[in-house]
């Protein structure tokens, strides 16, 4: 790489976390709070700057746990604008083409691939399965689908403006391949909330 053209990159990149380490921390301590409560929405306040086309809160989860050794698959969208060269800045990690490739991925909700699509772990490792973080349009706990399952007292409510008509479809089948499945953190604004392949959800 030239430094004319590294330059022009650096010129073209906005800056990450101030604070990496705690920004990083706080980051992560909300995404595993999201994951632990599936539909309780949680604030990512932080002060990095997001690329075009990137809300405030998938940018920040990215940030914070993307290093050189994650696979990410980006939909089209935010493939063909600064986010990859932002990521792969900020993180080092490796963009793939195919979701089954990819440990993470993000995307917008309108061109979120079938959850099928993403690799699903296994048996013996479920863990190597794609973690999705979508960004939606809202988030309200107040009405919506009705959740159940570990990590919810009762029921939680959820709804999520965004998701096409198919997905609740996509996230039974998701649900019923437990251990194997994955996790879905959805992110709007700067807030964001998780579906565990262990949620079951209820229209």
């Amino acid at each position: 790489m030239s430094e004319q053209t590294l330059d022009l990159n650096l010129q073209e990149v906005g800056a990450a976390f101030s604070d990496p380490v705690l920004s990083s921390q706080a980051v992560f301590r909300a995404a595993l709070a999201a994951l632990s409560r599936p539909g309780r929405i949680q604030s990512v306040p932080h002060d990095a700057q997001q690329p075009p086309g990137a809300t405030p809160a998938a940018a920040a989860l990215l940030l914070a746990l993307l290093d050189p050794d994650c696979t990410v698959w980006l939909a089209p969208r935010l493939a063909g604008g600064a986010v990859s060269a932002w990521l792969r800045f900020h993180t080092g990690c490796r963009i793939v083409s195919q979701p089954a490739a990819a440990r993470f991925a993000w995307s917008d909700a309108d061109q979120l691939p079938l959850l099928q699509q993403f690799a699903l772990g296994s048996e013996f490792e479920p863990e190597i399965s794609t973690t999705c973080v979508v960004q939606v349009k809202a988030l309200d706990e107040r009405c919506g689908w009705r959740l159940s399952g570990p990590g919810i007292p009762g029921r939680q409510r959820l709804a999520v403006a965004g998701l096409g008509a198919g997905f609740l479809a996509q996230w039974q089948a998701n649900h019923n391949l437990f251990p194997r499945g994955i996790d879905v953190l959805l992110c709007a604004g700067q807030f964001l909330a998780a579906l565990a392949r262990t949620t079951a959800i209820e229209a």
